[in-house]
This record gives structure tokens, C-alpha cells and sequence, in this order.
């Protein structure tokens, strides 16, 4: 059961990564010209859904899901 909580912290990630906008709130460095503010965001929105089935696959308590 404790291996699980180890899991489910890495869904923190999401949530602190984009917690302080100060921090991401900069126009460079570009990528194909979107400013860092947005392809930042849009990369966690790639990421999130990625991380949450990591979890969801490696918590599985049977193969009956």
C-alpha cells in the first residue's frame, strides 16, 4: 500500500508546475514562434493525461479493470 502513495505524488507535479505562472510567464524562449507562456502550458496539458495514466496502469490492484 505505501508503494501506492509514492505513485499518486506524482500527480503533484502538474499542479505545482503550473502554480506559479510567475515563473513561466515569458515570452522566450519561443518554440515555432508560440511564446514559452503558452507552449509551456500546452506541453502540460500533453503531459498531465500521459502521467495520469502511468498511475492509474501501475495501481491497478487486478487485471480485471
Amino acid at each position: 500500500m505505501k508503494s501506492k502513495w509514492r505513485w499518486y505524488a506524482v500527480l503533484i507535479l502538474p499542479f505545482f508546475g503550473t502554480l506559479f505562472p510567475a515563473f513561466y510567464n515569458h515570452a522566450e524562449p519561443a518554440l515555432f514562434g508560440m511564446p514559452f507562456f503558452y507552449w509551456y502550458q500546452g506541453l502540460w496539458v500533453l503531459l498531465t493525461p500521459v502521467m495520469m495514466g502511468i498511475v492509474v496502469f501501475a495501481t491497478r490492484e487486478g487485471d480485471d479493470v
